[in-house]
């Protein structure tokens, strides 16, 4: 084992390394959301287009419930969204994606910290909910990722081209004037996919490949709504904003189709209304909700811990607490009042027993009793009704002192494990 030793240090140190990097990685400002995430302030995320659209005065705000319910007005916006039952219908366009390394090449969305294990995809009910939720006269805002084909695209009738990724950044120019690309002469991005529209009816081409003369972002109508759809998801990213006309885009664009409001989906990129430490840690970082679990294992452990012996009170406030219970006593017994004293003792035990039973402190001695023989413990039933019916009869010290120590000894079989060890049941008056 001593030779071990070493080398069980040597991989501590490497774990605890590692952990700690990671933890700090996921404690990154505005690192903790998905890609294309309006949350997320990285290069890769959409933050930057979010506090565009709000700086420029369009009503804008975040979605992080899912898609089965859509009865509120406005445009929607999926940036990055996977949705359930994506296909390629063209193998080799997953092979030139895959041969290349990952990011904007890749086909899948890249997943950040916590986020590969909750990003849901928009499922076929909620596929089905928003194509209805459009073709009533509302729009949406698509943004894929990657050029797999999917149901939603399939009943848009647009089919996805793979871009080869090998070319340079692209620059994309508006084949034509419209109030979509308004002000905007040239837009610079990476194209990950290029639209196909002969499925689609009245489709509108926005963007061009300037050298290469295919479509990278379009308008069409379903139904009585619309539908921008943007191929570059490159063009979206808070790193692309600055370039050319990137930002004048998306600001034409997004007023063009209609006022608002401009509602960012978030539950796809795993965001809820449900609260929990998971929830806190994925997006503040992993170290404050450890930070915290410590924090209250701490204070749970100090509040059981006792330091040191127990302190007997102060000799004055004991001896003064003896002066009064011998005062109380002797004003009871001079004055005969021990019937009084006796009642005095059964309301204290009634209240105790309350408690046990699951009532309130001023429930009465009745209710009490029948709540305790209900469960299951007729023995305290039994004896609270015979101390409650011998109490007004008290009439003397020896009956008081013998009513007092049966209170006490149907308190001791309060406690979880019983009474004492060696102790005798306590004494239970017959009924009458």
């Amino acid at each position: 084992m001593r030779d071990r030793f070493p080398l069980v240090v040597a991989g501590g140190l490497l774990v605890l390394a590692m952990l700690g990097t990671w933890l700090v990685r996921g404690a990154a400002r505005g690192g903790f959301a998905d890609t294309l995430s309006s949350w997320r302030a990285q290069p890769d995320g959409a933050r930057g287009l979010y506090l565009l659209a709000e700086e420029s005065g369009l009503p804008v705000s975040r979605r992080t419930s899912d898609l089965l319910i859509l009865d509120e007005p406005g445009t929607l916006l999926q940036l990055a969204v996977e949705v359930e039952g994506a296909h390629e219908e063209d193998p080799d366009q997953t092979a030139l994606a895959t041969e290349r390394d990952e990011g904007l090449a890749d086909e899948d969305v890249p997943r950040h910290g916590l986020n590969r294990l909750h990003v849901p995809e928009m499922s076929e009910d909620e596929t089905e909910k928003l194509l209805a939720h459009v073709w009533a006269g509302r729009t949406l805002v698509l943004v894929p990722w990657g050029s797999r084909e999917n149901p939603l695209l399939d009943k848009l009738g647009v089919t996805l081209t793979k871009a080869d990724t090998s070319l340079p950044m692209r620059t994309l120019v508006p084949p034509l004037s419209s109030p979509y690309t308004l002000g905007v002469e040239r837009v610079e991005a990476r194209v990950q996919a290029y639209l196909e529209l002969s499925g689609a009816e009245d489709a509108v081409p926005l963007l061009e490949d300037e050298p290469l003369g295919l479509t990278v972002a379009a308008v069409l109508a379903h139904g009585s709504g619309r539908v921008l759809i943007v191929g570059a998801p490159e063009l979206a990213m808070n790193q692309a904003l600055a370039r050319a006309d990137n930002a004048q885009f998306w600001l034409s664009a997004l007023r063009a189709l209609g006022p608002g409001p401009y509602v960012f989906d978030e539950h796809h990129h795993g965001f809820t209304n449900e609260r929990s430490v998971v929830d806190f840690a994925r997006r503040y970082g992993l170290h404050f909700a450890v930070g915290q679990l410590l924090l209250g294992l701490g204070l749970w452990a100090l509040a059981l811990k006792r330091f040191g012996r127990p302190r007997p009170p102060p000799e004055s406030t004991r001896v003064g607490a003896t002066d009064a219970l011998f005062a109380m006593g002797r004003l009871y017994r001079e004055g005969h009042h021990h019937a009084f004293a006796a009642q005095l003792l059964t309301r204290g035990l009634t209240q105790a027993l309350a408690q046990h039973a699951g009532l309130p402190a001023q429930a009465p001695a009745d209710t009490v009793a029948e709540s305790l023989a209900a469960s299951g413990r007729s023995d305290l039933a039994q004896g609270l009704r015979a101390l409650v019916r011998r109490a007004p009869e008290v009439a003397g010290e020896k009956e008081l002192m013998h009513l007092a120590t049966r209170a006490a000894a149907l308190r001791q079989r309060l406690h979880p494990s019983g009474p004492p060890s060696g102790a005798p049941p306590p004494p239970v008056a017959e009924e009458p």
